[in-house]
């Protein structure tokens, strides 16, 4: 028999049944509680209802009738409580939670520089904010800033926002996934062409480096000197630790896990840069510190190098654009094979047939090569006097 209102008042410590799953469950301390009793999903649950003593049996019979239209439209109490209960991590908490999930298969270049574009532009903007309230409009206001002035940066930072609020869906933290398609509609058309990075022509670059070995000894400086003279990516020189070096015999080995192609790549080192480096060593905080760093432990920002062309009046030339550089004086001014130019640059033979042939480094015509790349670059450079020093 249903309940009434006078069985609900007068009822004894027990379960009381109203009907269609309804119950009224009395306690020996006497508290009153209206349980609805479902089963969803193929789970048998009681859901809380309330206190009868607030929740009178009209109202009791009217929210479980609610309870049961929600359910059937795919509404799930237990994760809705679950949800409820659970602290909400802010943007900035989930992004690095998401770091350190994702980051262990990645090169060490590619797990700094995935979180320096968040701490340099978004954290500081949407860092604090929910990450259950971080939308589209939240990802359009975060990125405006920066859309025009450092594109590409920008459009990175889209996608791994896309990575951050997905891996937080996973968790549980947001709960629908975000759809972040719409964020290019609400920011201005980014005119731009897809192609080499923009290089120096080879006859400028030994005036930049004159103006580089003139000026006012800094890291940055240092580093894109470093990173001239040898061609090779920015990465490779941000990263570099004193234990990949052999000064003694002018090498640099440089780990495959750090390497684009995977591969561990010998470097022979010229004279300018044994100098460069000895007196880093002189100045270094650790013998397996990192060698470009003001404590050797943080590498330098990619944008450090970068800045130093823009103060000095390359507005559109890249750190990058300089392995171009180097290739085009290979071919122009020197007598080499492209396949030994190809190996300084450390690219990887397309051709597997020929690569399984090819194994052969061309160290000691590198070596010539180089040498010849730094002469190049020192035409308009003082006399630089290698000081000989203990080697590491």
């Amino acid at each position: 028999m249903p309940l009434t209102v006078l069985k609900v008042k007068n009822a004894r410590p027990g379960r009381h049944v109203d009907g269609r799953g309804l119950c009224l469950l009395v306690r020996p301390s006497g508290a009153r509680t209206w349980v609805l009793r479902m089963q969803v999903r193929g789970h048998r649950r009681d859901y809380g209802l309330g206190s009868a003593f607030d929740v009178s049996l009209a109202d009791a019979r009217i929210a479980a009738a609610e309870l049961r239209r929600r359910v059937r439209e795919g509404f799930d109490p237990v994760a809705e409580r679950r949800r409820a209960r659970m602290v909400i991590p802010t943007f900035e908490a989930a992004t690095r939670a998401c770091h350190e999930a994702l980051s262990d298969g990645w090169k060490a270049g590619h797990n700094t520089r995935w979180l320096s574009g968040f701490e340099r532009h978004l954290f500081p903007r949407i860092g604090k904010k929910p990450v259950d309230r971080v939308d589209s409009a939240c990802v359009v206001e975060a990125l405006s800033p920066i859309w025009l002035e450092i594109p590409e940066t920008a459009r990175r930072l889209l996608q791994r926002i896309g990575v951050v609020l997905d891996f937080s869906h996973v968790k549980g933290w947001v709960p629908e996934e975000v759809s972040l398609r719409a964020v290019r509609k609400g920011l201005p058309r980014q005119n731009y062409k897809r192609g080499h990075m923009e290089a120096m022509p080879h006859s400028e670059v030994p005036a930049l480096m004159k103006k580089l070995v003139t000026s006012a000894p800094t890291l940055g400086r240092e580093a894109l000197r470093f990173t001239i003279y040898n061609a090779v990516r920015s990465g490779e020189t941000r990263l570099a630790v004193w234990t990949e070096f052999d000064l003694e015999n002018a090498i640099w080995t440089i780990p495959a896990e750090r390497m684009k192609a995977g591969e561990t790549h010998i470097v022979p080192l010229s004279p300018p840069v044994v100098a460069l480096l000895r007196k880093r060593w002189d100045q270094r905080t650790s013998d397996t510190d990192l060698v470009f760093s003001k404590n050797g432990k943080k590498p330098i920002s990619d944008m450090t190098m970068t800045k130093l062309l823009r103060d000095h009046g390359f507005a559109t030339v890249t750190v990058h654009g300089f392995r171009s550089t180097f290739a085009d004086w290979a071919a122009e001014c020197s007598e080499f094979p492209k396949e030994v130019v190809e190996k300084a640059l450390a690219h990887k033979v397309p051709n597997k047939v020929e690569a399984a042939y090819r194994r052969t480094d061309f160290f000691e015509k590198r070596r010539s090569l180089m040498k010849q790349w730094a002469d190049h670059l020192s035409k308009c450079e003082p006399a630089v006097h290698t000081a000989i020093a203990e080697p590491i």
